[in-house]
């Protein structure tokens, strides 16, 4: 810690803020996580019907203090940057400025839901776990594929979550009774985005019928990429042996 400090201030904050090797990154970087988890949780709740006044006041406060929080982090992400400009215009940069930007300037767009994005920074943390070397071949495999499936799982949680912000959005004044909230909703994301439409519900409104047809596309490829990798994982440990 002695070395950081003397390092100077903005080495120290870029050590807590971009490096998750340490301990205090991986503290600050599991306590974004988890505050990114509350917010995702608190907006979804916010979409239930029927809401009293106090739990409306509860989650507005839970909104303040996480745009607060990610305010901040956003700023010392700037200040910490070796390139400030590139950092600004990358991808978490820009994800991270619209992810708080509404709440300041009241937009009638809510982009709270994009916040999903990133969960993708935790798994820069998951290099830090050591697996067990593995005896049976498709042990092998999964450790060939272990980071494309972490990938692919954590796009996979924010697809669902999304096609579930967005299918409320174009469905809920439609269909109150059936898209209820956010909640209601990701039933229909696991059916849509399986490919298995049970037609419990489904969309009437010609932009849900859009989306849907987008996220069904989407669905295709998230049946379809997990499969291939494992089978070509188990190809390449049948050669090694």
């Amino acid at each position: 810690m002695e070395d950081i400090l003397s390092a100077g201030p903005i080495v120290s904050v870029r050590s807590i803020v971009n490096d998750t090797t340490g301990s205090l990154g991986r503290k600050f970087s599991f306590f974004i996580q988890f505050l990114i988890i509350v917010s995702l949780i608190s907006f979804s709740f916010s979409t239930l019907p029927n809401l009293t006044a106090r739990t409306k006041t509860i989650l507005y406060y839970v909104e303040v203090f996480s745009i607060v929080i990610f305010t901040l982090e956003y700023l010392l992400r700037i200040i910490s940057s070796e390139n400030r400009l590139k950092f600004v215009f990358s991808f978490y940069g820009i994800i991270d400025l619209l992810a708080i930007l509404p709440f300041y300037f009241s937009a009638g767009l809510d982009l709270r839901a994009i916040r999903a994005f990133r969960l993708l920074r935790l798994i820069r943390i998951f290099k830090l776990i050591r697996y067990s070397s593995a005896i049976d071949r498709f042990h092998r495999a999964l450790i060939i594929v272990k980071e494309e499936m972490i990938l692919f799982g954590f796009a996979s949680v924010v697809l669902l979550y999304l096609s579930a912000v967005g299918i409320y959005y174009f469905e809920s004044q439609a269909q109150p009774e059936q898209f209820k909230s956010v909640f209601h909703c990701l039933w229909w994301s696991v059916t849509t985005l399986t490919t298995v439409g049970y037609g419990d519900m489904y969309p009437v409104t010609a932009g849900g019928r859009l989306f849907t047809f987008f996220v069904l596309i989407i669905g295709l490829g998230i049946v379809a990429v997990p499969a291939g990798l494992v089978a070509s994982a188990l190809s390449k440990a049948r050669e090694s042996e």
